[in-house]
């Protein structure tokens, strides 16, 4: 199947994707807005960078000799990488963030500087999530043996349980990314004949990644052992937890965006067609949640309006709010669904979508 070429449907309703762009356009025309950051977002960049380093630079200066003090400064970094990653990083790679593309690139980097590699992140999220939302073997945010996200995955005796041991899965994500991952999937990608979307070679991009993944353990990781006051074991337990914190966080949020009950999981026909155009596929495999929470809507960079941020990945997350009223009125006059659910419910819902699936057999 994954050699199969994706094909859309470009003669289902492709009004509806001439209109839904028209009137965002119109949107910001008439209120004079840019679809890039504003002061808002600036300041938001200033607070998640502030979170990260901070606490880093307090406690590797030996600000207070308390455990508990300085696990706290550990835990505040972990939900700076996680807000760096939702707030900053993840519009820059899109090329959302600002109109200048090599302040979109620099900022992109942000992502080497939380343990992972800006060059796999715009190949796994830009190239594969955002074009085959949801099309097992095509989506590699559904990959992995051992958690079963789509009915058309094969389930193995474990996934019964899978709702109850995801949590710990989820919180390894990001020491996922710093020891192995980045490392397995640019030899895949390059195999994949992917790498070259992003205008790189691969000795290139392997020197790229081995250099930054040297700087981050030398910063995040070495430094603090060799400053910090505290005992060896207690910085290596610390640096784990933040690792913890940030893999839980960002897991979690971007699950309740895809893998909850209410989405679906669309399975290519033999030759590759699928039913729909790509913008109606984003609305059937996609749910918002909690957007009437303005504190998480603002923490995880609007993902929680990840309808909003599918069909106009250009478009800076600040934006999301105001023009998801637009989307789900256009989707409706279409005849097309708009998923939303509250936080909670989105999270009862992918219990729920987990709890099934490790029940379900292979469809």
């Amino acid at each position: 199947m994954e050699s199969v070429k994706i094909k859309f449907n470009n003669a289902d309703r492709p009004e509806f994707v001439k209109e839904l762009r028209s009137r965002v356009n119109a949107y910001f025309k008439e209120n004079n807005r840019s679809k890039n950051a504003n002061t808002n977002m600036v300041i938001k960049t200033i607070f998640m960078l502030s979170l990260y380093f901070v606490p880093y630079f307090l406690m590797i200066f030996n600000i207070t000799s308390n455990p508990l003090m300085n696990l706290m400064f550990w835990v505040l970094m972990g939900l700076g990488m996680a807000g760096i990653g939702f707030s900053v990083m993840h519009d820059a790679n899109h090329g959302a963030y600002s109109k200048n593309q090599t302040t979109n690139k620099y900022l992109g980097y942000l992502i080497n500087l939380i343990g992972g590699s800006s060059v796999n992140w715009k190949i796994q999220h830009n190239v594969l999530h955002h074009t085959y939302t949801n099309i097992n073997e095509h989506d590699e945010d559904l990959n992995g043996t051992l958690m079963r996200f789509s009915k058309h995955q094969k389930r193995i005796k474990m996934h019964r349980f899978q709702q109850v041991y995801a949590w710990f899965l989820y919180s390894l994500i990001t020491i996922s990314w710093t020891v192995k991952k980045d490392f397995l999937q640019l030899r895949r990608y390059k195999t994949k004949d992917l790498i070259k979307t992003q205008n790189i070679t691969f000795k290139k991009a392997y020197l790229r990644l081995v250099f930054a993944k040297l700087f981050y353990i030398s910063f995040i990781l070495v430094l603090p052992l060799i400053l910090s006051s505290q005992a060896w074991w207690l910085t290596l337990l610390f640096y784990f937890i933040m690792h913890f914190t940030s893999g839980l966080f960002i897991s979690t949020i971007f699950q309740l965006a895809h893998v909850v009950s209410e989405t679906n999981f669309p399975k290519p026909n033999i030759d590759g067609s699928m039913e729909n155009n790509w913008a109606a596929h984003q609305l059937y495999t996609t749910a918002n949640f909690g957007k009437k929470n303005l504190p998480l809507s603002w923490f995880v960079g609007g993902l929680n309006f990840q309808i909003e941020h599918h069909l106009f990945p250009n478009i800076c997350h600040v934006h999301y709010r105001a023009i998801s009223n637009i989307v789900k009125s256009t989707a409706q006059e279409f005849d097309l669904p708009y998923y939303q659910n509250s936080l909670f419910g989105a999270i009862s819902s992918h219990i729920k979508h987990l709890r099934q699936l490790g029940k379900q057999d292979l469809v």
